[in-house]
């Protein structure tokens, strides 16, 4: 074929992007495309189970890799994020374009969207600016039949001056003409003459005053008639990823800054404001893609998608909006709970089984009792708590959310959220962020990757915390249950319902609130606009629903939670067994806290017992009641009833509760969130303010609470 490690910049993959190249021999394919093209479905169609992901290098942006082979060739395909642009103004289309223009892969492919081509086409044209390795994959076909549809494909080919296959990934329909378009590209079997976006004539005349001096510095390593136009229109990130990749300081080239400050003034007496060039570039880009999709694209009903605006009319309305979106939310936490209950009492029976044979082991082989309590009532009954209560909430919650965000409703939710937030300064996609936090904060904080600004990426990453996960929610139903709507008889369950449903719009409130409050502080900055694109409603995809949210978030948030969890339960157990005079460290700690707390409506052991619950949530509970009985490790009690009377005999009173569930509700982030914070924003400082920002809010509102009960004279 003719193609080197050296000739197709392989080894700079590698180094650069941290591709997972095994041979010099591999083929490296970027697949490009907008949000909801089915780029992922086709990823997955091809890769199987053979991937990789991770983060770009430096960059908190998903990285997906994996492999197939097609007739004896190994190929490498890299999912690029999804980008309705390469004008890089946000951290995916910078990632995107670099791994294109400066990757040099040897060859592109770009996923559209079959039921909306001419909106997706100006980012292939984008692409074809760059580099003429360019595959075009028309997605969805099948829905583009079933809205009737009709795409040119033999003609969309001809002129873009790229192969054009056309697929239906969800049943595999079409994949292997793409590899084989894929693999004639590749080898060089088939031409590329890439169509020439035509710009108008004072665009063109400012790209010829640049283009020379841009060839002298950089020859033909990058197209300069496209580096013109962007330099032009003071694209910074681009001068810096040249700098990082080629080497070329082009910002400190005093002449290239003179023909382009020559050209900005040109501009001027020409009456076209600099800040209105983008916009006047990309209306040329939407010209062009007009233009072909005339030629190409038939609709025999031109009232397609009237159902999916009907239906939207409904879901987005100023009326119906905020009520169905809270009404959705509330049957998946509701089916979250409930169904979480009876697996996860089976699992904690297996895993303390399991207990139990290896409680009969250390007998059996005669092992000091401190090892057998450090390791088997310590690290393993934490483990097992952790587990058994994590695994079933998370395994259920997940796969409900994405199937909302399959069916194309997530995005609807960030638009009814979106007025919101941008009162409180923040990000609109901060709705969806939020949203995952009720099933975990880590994976929460894990979304925030999808808000482009960094400034607003930290304001979702602090305030995510706010709202409860399935950690919190035990103790959040238990108490509720037994303080606040255990008098009130048949209606017992509805009240604690609502108490609960209260704690979680108190959660948003304070979202908000905190969100403002940043921006207007140590992050402050207007609210940046986002293209939020409504896609239309899908049949969900069941059974990668399942795989996603369980191997890519369940899994992947309870290993996270294992490894903290463990070391934690030594600790645990270590505090409750080891003695100073009479008392265990525990109760000494429970003691010197104990002043603090009762300004809060709480005392030293629930404070204990949140500080001692760091790994998981989950285990605060148990904690406080290994605290109050004076046991050496964590216990449950049998019901609910006896969980009251213990509490009631330790000086507990509704109050105590109510000020519990707040705290509950607004501390610090467990251990596995701190920990993904620390990953996300490589800072221990955002990490500290994290931690700081959500405890500082709890302490002011239960000291509110409870001092204002006293003085009110309601205990």
């Amino acid at each position: 074929m003719g193609l080197t490690n050296q000739s197709t910049g392989a080894g700079a993959l590698k180094e650069m992007f941290e591709v997972q190249i095994e041979s010099p021999d591999d083929l490296i394919i970027a697949l490009a495309g907008n949000p909801n093209t089915g780029k992922s479905t086709v990823f997955n169609s091809l890769t199987g189970l053979n991937q990789h992901t991770g983060n770009w290098p430096g960059k908190t942006v998903a990285n997906a890799q994996g492999k197939y082979t097609y007739k004896d060739e190994k190929y490498i395909l890299v999912d690029l994020p999804g980008t309705y642009s390469l004008l890089a103004s946000s951290v995916e289309e910078q990632v995107a374009r670099d791994f294109i223009l400066f990757g040099n892969p040897h060859a592109t492919v770009v996923v559209v969207d079959a039921t909306c081509l001419e909106r997706n086409l100006n980012l292939v044209l984008q692409i074809l600016e760059i580099t003429d390795k360019v595959v075009v994959c028309v997605n969805l076909l099948d829905e583009a039949n079933r809205k009737k549809i009709n795409i040119d494909l033999k003609k969309l080919s001809e002129l873009l001056g790229v192969p054009v296959v056309g697929t239906t990934a969800r049943n595999g329909k079409g994949l292997n003409e793409l590899k084989e378009s894929i693999q004639q590209v590749v080898r060089g079997e088939l031409k590329t003459t890439p169509i020439k976006i035509k710009y108008d004539m004072l665009l063109e005349k400012v790209i010829q005053e640049v283009k020379p001096h841009i060839h002298q510095l950089i020859d033909h390593k990058i197209n300069n008639e496209w580096t013109s136009l962007r330099l032009i229109d003071g694209d910074d990130m681009l001068l810096e990823s040249m700098n990082n990749y080629l080497h070329f300081d082009l910002a400190g080239d005093k002449l290239l800054n003179q023909k382009i400050d020559q050209v900005h003034m040109y501009l001027k007496e020409e009456n076209t404001d600099i800040n209105d060039l983008r916009d006047h570039i990309v209306s040329n880009i939407i010209k062009t893609s007009e233009t072909i999709c005339d030629q190409v694209v038939f609709f025999e009903d031109k009232e397609y998608n009237q159902t999916d605006r009907k239906i939207d009319n409904i879901l987005t309305s100023n009326l119906f909006g905020i009520p169905i979106m809270i009404g959705l939310l509330g049957i998946i936490f509701w089916l979250t709970i409930e169904g979480a209950n009876v697996p996860s009492a089976l699992l904690a029976d297996g895993l303390f089984w399991i207990e139990d044979q290896l409680s009969a082991l250390f007998m059996w082989l005669n092992t000091p009792a401190w090892l057998h309590g450090a390791l088997i009532l310590g690290i393993y009954r934490t483990l097992a708590w952790v587990v058994s209560v994590m695994l079933p909430p998370m395994a259920i919650f997940f796969p409900l959310f994405t199937l909302l965000e399959d069916l194309g409703y997530l995005p609807r939710v960030a638009f009814n959220l979106d007025h919101f937030f941008k009162k409180a300064c923040a990000h609109g996609k901060q709705a969806l962020t939020m949203c995952m936090g009720f099933g975990c904060n880590a994976a929460g904080i894990i979304s925030c990757r999808i808000i482009d600004s960094p400034r607003e990426r930290l304001i979702a990453i602090i305030t995510n915390n706010f709202v409860p996960c399935n950690g919190r929610f035990p103790t959040l139903i238990a108490l509720s249950t037994i303080f606040i709507a255990g008098t009130t008889g048949a209606f017992s369950s509805l009240i604690a319902a609502l108490s609960v449903l209260g704690a979680i719009i108190l959660g948003v409130v304070l979202t908000l609130f905190i969100s403002k409050l940043l921006s207007k502080t140590i992050l402050k900055g207007l609210p940046s606009s986002f293209t939020l694109e409504l896609p239309p409603y899908r049949k969900p995809q069941v059974g990668r629903i399942i795989i996603h949210s369980i191997f890519d978030r369940t899994l992947f948030v309870l290993g996270r939670a294992a490894m903290v969890a463990a070391p934690a339960g030594l600790v645990i157990w270590l505090m409750a067994n080891i003695m100073i005079g009479d008392i265990s460290i525990l109760t000494h700690c429970a003691l010197f806290l104990d002043p603090f707390s009762r300004l809060l409506g709480m005392d030293g052991y629930i404070m204990m017992a949140f500080i001692l619950g760091l790994p998981a949530n989950e285990i605060v509970i148990p904690i406080l009641i290994m605290g109050y009985m004076s046991k050496g490790s964590m216990l449950e009690l049998g019901s609910l009833e006896q969980t009251r009377q213990l509490f009631v005999q330790n000086g507990w009173s509704s109050l105590t509760a109510i000020c519990t569930m707040l705290f509950a509700l607004n501390h610090w982030p467990c251990a596995t969130t701190l920990w993904t914070i620390r990953k996300e924003t490589q800072s221990l400082k955002w990490a500290l303010i994290s931690f700081l920002v959500p405890t500082l809010t709890g302490i002011v509102i239960c000291f509110i609470v409870a001092q204002g009960a006293i003085l009110l004279n309601l205990v």
